[in-house]
């Protein structure tokens, strides 16, 4: 067996580089080396670092030069009641954080739901894209590439999709601005997040369009795509899956559970949520549904840094006068930009399996896209109980008593 001291000594003596490792010891031994190497270089001792639980090859897809793994506290909410499209019946959901309070406050807002009878949700759009950007002489050229565009979507088609055997292609969007064009392409990637197989099947269809227009690729993402970044173009044409969940809460429950009403919590949602929004130029107009989309994410081994389009939700509440005069609240999510799947990526960790399996959802579905849209339902019900539950300590002014009272 290779020492891990021997190899942190090759490294620090410039024999080895960081990233050979693994061509030299098991995966585990190189990780432990490394550890080594940074413990003596910055004298720190990286003990719950190297404390995981899974082999590190495991990790290898996923990880660069690993010396261990971070442990975020996980709890579990729910169940999540919800009837969708694809999800059925009650959900524990799993959600890691180091906010405290967050899954207390979720947990509210579903008990506020399952009373009522659980939510709604619907996948409304599914779509992973991916936007080159072609460099043309000017606008003349600009509209002969559009055009042929246009012309040869199944050409274009046949060329994305003979990399995959899961993904389709949906829809090319062609933008022009001056001497560049975007070509704004859609695929439906099944359970899969799919962003690895967008980027491969746009890079087959690219070439078609070089050997076949005047324009010259510049970048396979032109940022119209657009990942990880805050967009408007996911905001209104969405990326990933579209999801909406609602719900309709009885008066007197609001006035149970949340010791609020429905005007108070409609109308705290639309100063807040909207106006106050509206006035700082956001592109999400929720409390913090966010939070639900990232406490999720790292559970389930999500890329997390997609909780930025995430963030596009807009949360409406409405209050409802019903026949015999009564007022319900009227609750609703809406995730334009929601990325998520259930094979590939982080979801074939160890930890982020056993969060799928605790949903039933680990793997491919049947049919393809059944998990991945039923997770996307599940989160959804879960960021909606956490912006009732937020909204309704708000407006009866509980928050901070409630962080109080849990010692956060």
């Amino acid at each position: 067996m290779t020492d891990p001291e021997d190899l942190a000594e090759r490294v620090r003596e410039g024999d080895l580089r960081l990233h050979e490792l693994e061509d030299h010891a098991d995966y585990d031994t190189a990780a432990e080396a490394r550890r080594l190497l940074v413990e003596r270089e910055t004298g720190t001792e990286l003990e719950a670092i190297g404390d995981y639980a899974f082999p590190a090859e495991r990790a290898d897809p996923n990880i660069e030069n690993m010396i261990g793994a971070a442990q975020v506290p996980m709890g579990v909410v729910g169940p999540v009641p919800v009837s969708g499209g694809a999800a059925d019946g009650e959900h524990y959901l799993p959600l890691a954080t180091t906010e405290g309070a967050l899954l207390a406050s979720v947990n509210r807002g579903l008990s506020v739901i399952r009373a009522a009878d659980g939510a709604d949700a619907r996948v409304t759009k599914n779509g992973m894209t991916r936007a080159p950007v072609f460099r043309v002489d000017g606008v003349a050229e600009a509209a002969e590439t559009v055009d042929w565009v246009e012309g040869n979507f199944e050409a274009l088609r046949e060329a994305a999709e003979s990399t995959t055997s899961h993904g389709e292609l949906l829809d090319i969007e062609p933008y022009v601005v001056g001497d560049s064009v975007y070509l704004r392409f859609a695929y439906d990637t099944k359970d899969a997040m799919g962003m690895n197989m967008a980027t491969i099947a746009t890079g087959e269809a690219c070439e078609l369009v070089e050997r076949e227009t005047p324009a010259s690729l510049v970048a396979l993402s032109g940022n119209l795509c657009s990942d990880k970044k805050p967009a408007a173009v996911n905001a209104v044409e969405g990326r990933g899956r579209s999801v909406t969940a609602d719900v309709q809460i009885p008066g007197e429950l609001v006035e149970e559970r949340l010791h609020t009403t429905a005007d108070a919590i409609a109308e705290a949602n639309t100063r807040k949520n909207l106006i106050g929004s509206a006035k700082a130029g956001s592109l999400g107009f929720n409390a913090h549904a966010a939070n639900v989309v990232g406490a999720a994410f790292l559970a389930t081994g999500q890329d997390e840094a997609q909780v930025v389009e995430a963030a596009n939700t807009i949360t409406t509440m409405d209050a409802r006068e019903r026949a015999d005069g009564t007022t319900d609240l009227y609750a609703s999510v809406s995730l334009a930009s929601l990325e998520v799947g259930t094979v590939g990526g982080g979801t074939k960790l160890p930890t982020q399996a056993e969060a799928l399996e605790i949903l039933g959802l680990k793997g491919g579905g049947d049919p393809a896209g059944s998990n991945a849209d039923a997770l996307a339902e599940i989160i959804a019900v879960g960021a909606l109980a956490g912006e009732l539950s937020l909204l309704g300590a708000l407006s009866s002014r509980h928050l901070a008593s409630a962080h109080e009272d849990l010692g956060r």
